[in-house]
């Protein structure tokens, strides 16, 4: 219950990702100002925020700050978390806490060796450079393109390689003068914006394993395919893929007609191998019975054909399906064991008869033929209801309040995405 008001409200709070904050609505960036492209673009995407209408972008940039704007950008920041908390100065009621946790899982911006991580402390031109260097293709960048620039001895000899790397890939900003790094300098916010921008936009520069991309399920070892597309605004799911859904109520294929209504639920967050939520705890699907196949004789159970159409996420935001169960045919029946069972009920029933039978045949004309009797009466009751509930008609489907299953999506399926909540 806990994850599921979580998710709900995580979705809740996300929900506006697919309608963004347009930079006109900015009320200290002029369309003159020297950043205003770059800071439209990470307020339109919601990369960084705005306070009151206004950007701020003379201020100052605190590493919690980057790093949730770099999560965002990388479309990482609702990875669960997976990790334990061993930063001294980062507390589970700080607002920071998840990201500087996913932070860490992933290994982008990394903490210092006495287990702090210093939330607060601002962002400096270089260690911005570093951080970019870090999670971008790796090269062997020429020094001698740091000689261009006026102030390039005052570059920490651990910033030299990371300023070239990103100098050659276009991911750095030397306003106002052209000639300058100034490597030791504050970050800006708007400064941040320019290089957030950049990178968002080389964002194939970014190594596979801090960046949106292809993801996987692994809910079933068959699944014909287990690749999720994740992006900055939505999940792809591509067909082929297998999920699990489980019963909201009991089902009864007796009790039920073609045409009827089946809701199933996700019993816990669907997410990825990689961490990314797709379905929230507490998901609904939407199915209907399409056909429904009585049981015949010879033991030929009941065929159940259902279709999910849609899932309604915790936050009223609808996703258009096309699923069904992950079987040969699509087809919802009693297992093999259920099937056994009911075999093992006739045999063991039509051996007690028997062995009734037995005892009497074998008292009526001489109570000593009663050991013999019941070595007869037995197997022979035994076989004959067996070879009875081989030939009697097969069971109704019937499913518990909670009882899961997987489906196999038919088509490619857009899933919104939704912020993770610890």
């Amino acid at each position: 219950m806990k994850k599921m008001m979580l998710g709900l409200m995580a979705c809740g709070l996300f929900a506006t990702t697919l309608a963004p904050a347009f930079a006109a609505n900015i009320a200290d960036v002029s369309s003159s100002y020297w950043a205003s492209k770059e800071i439209n673009a990470v307020v339109e995407d919601e990369i960084m925020t705005l306070d009151g209408g206004k950007f701020n972008p003379e201020g100052t940039v605190q590493r919690v700050d980057f790093v949730s704007a770099l999560l965002k950008v990388l479309s990482n920041d609702n990875l669960d978390v997976r990790i334990s908390n061993i930063f001294t100065d980062v507390n589970a009621s700080d607002y920071f806490y998840g990201d500087v946790l996913r932070s860490q899982q992933l290994g982008l911006v990394y903490g210092y060796p006495d287990n702090t991580f210093k939330p607060h402390k601002l962002m400096t031109r270089a260690e911005t450079q570093s951080v970019i260097s870090h999670i971008t293709q790796d090269m062997d960048p020429d020094l001698a393109v740091l000689d261009k620039f006026s102030d390039a001895k005052s570059i920490p000899a651990w910033a030299q390689k990371p300023f070239a790397k990103t100098l050659n890939y276009g991911i750095y900003v030397n306003y106002p003068n052209a000639d300058e790094l100034r490597p030791n300098d504050i970050l800006s916010r708007a400064e941040a914006a320019v290089i957030l921008a950049r990178l968002q936009d080389k964002i194939g520069l970014v190594k596979s394993e801090f960046r949106d991309g292809v993801q996987h399920l692994s809910y079933a070892k068959k699944a014909p395919n287990n690749e999720v597309k994740v992006t900055r605004r939505a999940n792809y799911l591509s067909e082929g893929n297998v999920i699990p859904v489980a019963f909201a109520d009991k089902f009864k294929s007796d009790k039920s007609a073609a045409g009827d209504s089946v809701v199933f639920v996700a019993k816990e967050n669907i997410s990825t191998d990689e961490g990314t939520v797709i379905f929230p705890e507490g998901t609904k699907f939407n199915a209907t019975i399409n056909e429904i196949q009585d049981p015949k004789w010879f033991n030929k159970n009941a065929r159940v054909y259902a279709e999910i159409t849609s899932a309604e996420l915790p936050c009223g935001k609808k996703v258009d399906l096309n699923a069904k169960p992950f079987t040969k045919r699509y087809e919802l029946k009693e297992g093999p064991w259920m099937t056994a069972g009911k075999l093992a009920l006739y045999t063991v029933t039509g051996g007690a008869v028997g062995t009734g039978a037995g005892i009497g045949l074998a008292f009526i004309p001489d109570p000593v033929r009663l050991g013999r009797g019941i070595a007869i009466g037995a197997p022979v009751g035994a076989t004959v209801g067996l070879a009875t509930g081989l030939i009697t008609k097969g069971l109704h489907y019937h499913a518990k309040d909670g009882e899961e299953i997987k489906v196999i999506l038919l088509k490619d399926a857009e899933v919104a995405r939704v912020k993770n909540a610890l």
